[in-house]
């Protein structure tokens, strides 16, 4: 007897996880069609099979949303050492105009043109410095977030989510992008309504 209800239970959860694949494969198809033609084109009813079985026990939503957090947290901090680096060149820039007025009200008349001419390159060093230091910056932002994108890519196809490999192929990224999409408007669909698992 025990051995008919082990069987039955397997059916009858075989059968749920059907009808699961089911609605998020219509759900899913149901969504692709706000995306760009180019992108339609590209997701097969085999790719969208396929990732509604990555769905079908919300593991996937909770690693998307986990990666999602850290992304958002890195951002953060980010934007943090930029705003902290533009607030360093701020005072910098304002200590320099300081000095620079200090030593215009103490220069005698003979030394007026040698102190502005100075004082001009003061300013032009400081400016360089300045603009070196941000674009140091920003090439640390572009490399921390790119290197993010591929971890993101490794998680999501060591996750068994169809789609997701690692490149840097602008298409196949944007079309990961769009998968991501679709798999947060299904999560937001899915816990208004209650359905998750």
């Amino acid at each position: 007897m025990d051995k008919y209800c082990s069987m039955s239970e397997d059916q009858s959860d075989a059968a749920r996880q059907q009808e699961r694949h089911y609605y998020l494969l219509s759900e899913l198809q149901t969504l692709v069609k706000d995306l760009p033609s180019s992108f339609q084109q590209r997701l097969s009813y085999t790719t969208l099979s396929d990732l509604a079985q990555a769905l079908i026990d919300g593991t996937v939503y909770e690693i998307v949303q986990g990666l999602l957090d850290i992304q958002h947290l890195m951002e953060k901090n980010l934007y943090n050492q930029r705003q902290k680096l533009h607030c360093e060149h701020r005072a910098l820039k304002q200590d320099l105009v300081r000095k620079h007025r200090q030593s215009l009200q103490m220069c005698k008349s003979h030394n007026l043109a040698v102190l502005k001419s100075t004082q001009r390159a003061e300013t032009e060093a400081l400016d360089q410095r300045v603009k070196e230091e941000q674009r140091m910056m920003d090439e640390k932002v572009v490399a921390e977030m790119d290197q993010k994108v591929l971890d993101q890519q490794n998680t999501l196809e060591k996750a068994g989510v169809q789609g997701f490999y690692i490149t840097t192929n602008p298409q196949e990224v944007m079309m990961q992008m769009n998968l991501l999409e679709l798999i947060l408007k299904l999560q937001q669909k899915e816990t208004l309504s209650g359905s998750l698992p």
